[in-house]
């Protein structure tokens, strides 16, 4: 028995109006041959206009609608960098790899970086969303696994942002955030599936089938967007 998790981040973004490229749209309709293949039960969505977007071609296709949850939209935290806020998770490596405590899933919340303005309050908050959704569909998070109250197969997609994932991911696991925003990238229209394990009765957790899968833009011939990396060599013309 399993119950199937999918987040798909959105597709390739057009920060300035909040919705997406031309391109973004055309990922967005290969995205919905995929997905509209599915049995899913429920779709939910971020408040924020290039993931509603992003889900409308699935949605329409399928004859669905999606529930908006406002801790979906993308996080919201900040750290305060010689006097100026700046997002969370995208930080130079240098301004963490060397302290341990941000490998922590213990400690990295504690770390002066993270206390300096209001990344506490909205990664609980995240959390927070996240064990009231999964208890819903009958996984009550206990520790570091999930109380089984009603096993299921059903299939739930979340379309969001590749911030906010990470963290639910590292809710999920139990793991620092910092690893999976700077080491993973889930580029537009990627879908990661995590599917629960019941080994004993009554005690699941959740594993990950996929981590950012962009196959349906390669079978439909499409590029990957570049949203989400920087330059891959410093010294080249790539991106910066």
């Amino acid at each position: 028995m399993l119950m199937r998790l999918i987040i798909i981040r959105h597709a390739d973004p057009d920060y300035s109006i909040d919705s997406l490229t031309e391109k973004g749209w055309r990922e967005a309709e290969i995205l919905s041959d995929r997905i509209s293949r599915l049995d899913v039960k429920d779709f939910y969505c971020s408040p924020l206009g290039r993931a509603r977007d992003t889900a409308s071609f699935t949605l329409k296709r399928m004859n669905k609608t999606a529930k908006t949850l406002s801790w979906l939209q993308e996080f919201r935290g900040k750290v305060k960098i010689d006097g100026e806020k700046k997002g969370a998770w995208d930080r130079h490596p240098e301004e963490w790899t060397d302290n341990d405590d941000f490998y922590s899933p213990q400690h990295w919340l504690e770390t002066d970086l993270m206390q300096s303005a209001n990344v506490p309050r909205e990664y609980k908050k995240v959390c927070r969303g996240v064990d009231k959704l999964l208890a819903k569909y009958g996984y009550v998070h206990e520790g570091r696994h999930f109380k089984v109250e009603n096993s299921n197969h059903d299939t739930v997609v979340l379309f969001c942002h590749f911030g906010v994932e990470c963290v639910i991911l590292s809710h999920i696991f139990g793991c620092s955030p910092m690893v999976l925003w700077h080491n993973f990238v889930a580029l537009p229209t990627s879908v990661t599936t995590l599917v629960t394990e019941e080994r004993r009765q009554g005690t699941a957790v959740f594993r990950a089938q996929q981590l950012g899968d962009i196959s349906h833009l390669y079978a439909a011939g499409e590029e990957p967007s570049f949203a989400a990396r920087f330059c891959e060599c410093f010294g080249d013309d790539t991106r910066h």
